[in-house]
């Protein structure tokens, strides 16, 4: 059973920056993408940014284009994932939560990912 740990979150005023980290665990196959999304109140979970475990181009909602970066860190594990977010606005306010699927297509759909981190709080004030 993969287990997905997210760290980071928390406030932050607009235009500011905040990193969030995942990483995953138990992972038996060796092809996957890491993906994040993010629910506000009221609202339906959201597809924000996904990758692939070898590199390769990722994939962005047009709401973080430009201003949030997914990546792995240098000389560790591929399985670790970053989500860097900069230029932060009040909209982007909501939990954050990483995902894992197996296989190398990048979906942006949450039913598409089995696995799920326990989701990061990130609050923008105005």
């Amino acid at each position: 059973q993969v287990q997905l740990v997210e760290s980071g979150g928390g406030l932050v005023q607009a235009g500011g920056s905040l990193r969030l980290s995942c990483a995953a665990s138990r992972r038996t196959f060796s092809t996957y993408v890491m993906a994040w999304f993010r629910q506000a109140p009221g609202k339906e979970r959201e597809f924000v940014a996904s990758r692939r475990h070898n590199g390769g181009r990722p994939l962005y909602a047009d709401s973080v284009k430009n201003r949030f970066t997914i990546s792995t860190p240098i000389a560790s594990a591929n399985d670790t994932v970053y989500l860097q977010m900069n230029s932060l606005k009040p909209d982007d306010t909501a939990v954050y939560y990483c995902a894992l699927r197996e296989g190398i297509v990048l979906k942006n759909a949450p039913d598409e990912y089995p696995w799920w981190g326990q989701g990061s709080q990130v609050t923008v004030s105005s």
